[in-house]
């Protein structure tokens, strides 16, 4: 039976299409497990089997399949769900879902802020930041492309610290943060940089969302504005009301 989705006389090629058909309908969770034959596909979208072909492996450069010669093409099923709740960090939903995760520091100064910054932070004119940038990598793969900004001089040393730890909650664990809330996060959609493409090793084209978020400890004083990139088809945001 034919899905009919594709039509050729829309400029865009008939296996983008049922790219796209196909991408939709996995990241919706509606397609799960062993994809249809190569014949079964074809005859769902009224094509022949090389422009199937094409679309499957286009679903693969994407990270969305994995071929498996021999026994199929099957829908990649080990999509991060960052559950942005009140008191939690990416690494908890990393360590939920039994990942090995870790934050690899690239880089890190103080600096003055610029205008969004302060205005995150409610910090005080002439107040200075360290910065912090870094990767998310999960299972040795790099997922999240990270940058951070912690407040001086209450975090002189931070980064240094961060480095040893690993993880964020471990370093302001150093200077007697124990407990800190989520105050805000902003989630959009948008295409990366070539840098930040290049380090989650996927194209321009290709889609990210970025996660805005500022933490503030149990006084209600922000501690923490972050910013990170992770590629669309290994994590999806989950809100908890």
């Amino acid at each position: 039976m034919t899905d009919a989705p594709v039509t050729r006389r829309t400029g865009t090629p008939v296996w983008r299409q049922i790219e796209a058909t196909l991408a939709a309908e996995i990241l919706a969770g509606r397609l799960t497990g062993r994809l249809a034959n190569e014949t079964g596909l074809a005859e769902r979208f009224g094509v022949n089997r090389h422009t199937v072909r094409q679309a499957t492996r286009a679903l693969a450069e994407r990270g969305l399949v994995e071929v498996l010669h021999g026994r199929g093409t099957f829908v990649r099923e080990d999509m991060i769900d960052y559950e942005v709740g009140r008191r939690t960090r990416f690494a908890h939903s990393v360590a939920k879902a039994r990942r090995v995760g870790r934050s690899r520091i690239t880089g890190y100064c103080d600096m003055a802020p610029d205008a969004t910054v302060v205005e995150m932070l409610a910090l005080a004119d002439g107040t200075r930041v360290v910065r912090v940038d870094s990767l998310d990598v999960v299972d040795d793969k790099v997922i999240g492309v990270c940058v951070q900004y912690f407040p001086l001089p209450r975090f002189h040393g931070i980064a240094e610290i961060y480095c040893e730890t690993g993880k964020t909650h471990l370093a302001l664990a150093r200077f007697g943060v124990d407990e800190f809330h989520r105050r805000v996060s902003r989630v959009t959609a948008r295409l990366p940089d070539k840098d930040v493409a290049r380090q989650l090793n996927q194209s321009v084209s290709m889609p990210i969302l970025c996660v805005e978020t500022v933490y503030e400890d149990a006084s209600g004083c922000p501690i923490e504005y972050g910013i990170s990139h992770f590629g669309s088809t290994t994590v999806q945001v989950v809100i908890e009301p």
